[in-house]
């Protein structure tokens, strides 16, 4: 099978339309401070692809321009230079205020361009000089008025704000997005879940399936356990119990991970997964439910998961705990009564 193509090779495939909602969907990493971000690419945008805005008045308060060039060749000064033109006429004929932050953003950025905006002054000077020799159309077609209006506009302007980044900085920015796991299914993780060590007192989402548990031992130790505080005096239900919550924090751990860096709906489908299968073989006649469980366990270790992007962290182990997840929305059970 030929090796997936990595994310950067993925990005650098997609058309125009898919890199600006890829950028839609990695601005909000870059700026919390978003009250908005909008997508506003096509004909008429006035050079405005996507925009962050840092106030409720949007494009006549403060706003951040990302101008999405999705090209074979390196973008340079001259691709630029068009679209801050684009701009600058846009925003003196009143259609927007100046953003304070203009991004161009590219799968592949010339080597040049980085540098003249690192020198906001030289830049300034490069384009107005260009500005007044320039044949483009969209300045070659404004009245006398217009143009001085544009060039005191761009003489005013702090040309800092000015910048580009690169294809490899959007997408680590773009990992820490609920978006990647979608984009990138099969693109493998820096971390998975994070190791949960169950703690010495049972929490309150353990009660459930703890309870479920105690029914288990109560039937196989009628003469010795009778509540969980003496679970303890029984070597074999004690090291049981110990190991099911060793199984229940490693599903947990799975949950918070999915919830943080994947999708919350990864693990419910890993949950359905394994009970479409242990339910069957949970509703077999057994004599107890110790033997039960035992059953259920070892069917669930074994369980074909549904591939998504969480699919590679779910352990033997994290597939046992799932069964206690799902005993705690009584899902699954151990006991019935009358088998022995």
């Amino acid at each position: 099978m030929a090796p997936m193509p990595s994310p950067k090779q993925m990005v650098s495939f997609y058309d125009p339309d898919q890199f600006e909602e890829f950028v839609k969907e990695w601005v909000p990493a870059l700026e919390p401070r978003y009250v908005m971000v909008e997508r506003h690419g096509g004909s008429g945008d006035h050079g405005i692809d996507v925009a962050g805005h840092l106030s409720r008045e949007r494009l006549e308060g403060q706003w951040h321009n990302y101008q999405c060039k999705r090209y074979a060749a390196a973008v340079a000064w001259a691709t630029a230079a068009q679209e801050m033109r684009k701009m600058f006429v846009a925003a003196a004929a009143k259609e927007f205020t100046v953003p304070t932050r203009y991004v161009f953003v590219a799968p592949r950025i010339s080597r040049s361009l980085p540098r003249l905006f690192a020198k906001p002054t030289d830049c300034r000077a490069k384009f107005l000089q260009e500005l007044s020799t320039t044949r483009d159309k969209l300045v070659t077609a404004l009245t006398a008025e217009q143009r001085r209006a544009v060039e005191e506009l761009v003489a005013a302007t702090d040309f800092a704000m000015f910048e580009c980044i690169d294809l490899d900085e959007m997408l680590e920015l773009h990992k820490t997005t609920p978006h990647w796991a979608d984009r990138f299914p099969y693109a493998p993780f820096e971390q998975g879940p994070q190791e949960l060590v169950p703690p010495p007192q049972h929490s309150e989402d353990e009660t459930r399936y703890v309870q479920h548990l105690l029914a288990v031992y109560r039937e196989r130790y009628p003469h010795a356990i009778d509540g969980l505080e003496h679970v303890p005096d029984v070597q074999e239900a004690d090291d049981h119990l110990k190991r099911q919550r060793v199984a229940f924090y490693a599903a947990e751990a799975l949950r918070v991970f999915a919830r943080d860096a994947t999708k919350p709906a990864y693990f419910e489908r890993v949950k359905q997964d394994v009970y479409d299968i242990v339910v069957e073989v949970a509703a077999r006649s057994y004599p107890d439910g110790w033997e039960r469980h035992g059953a259920v366990m070892e069917a669930a270790g074994n369980v074909q998961l549904t591939p998504t992007a969480l699919v590679s962290f779910v352990e033997p182990k994290a597939r046992k705990g799932v069964c206690h997840h799902l005993a705690n929305e009584d899902r699954l059970t151990w006991c019935r009564e009358g088998e022995k």
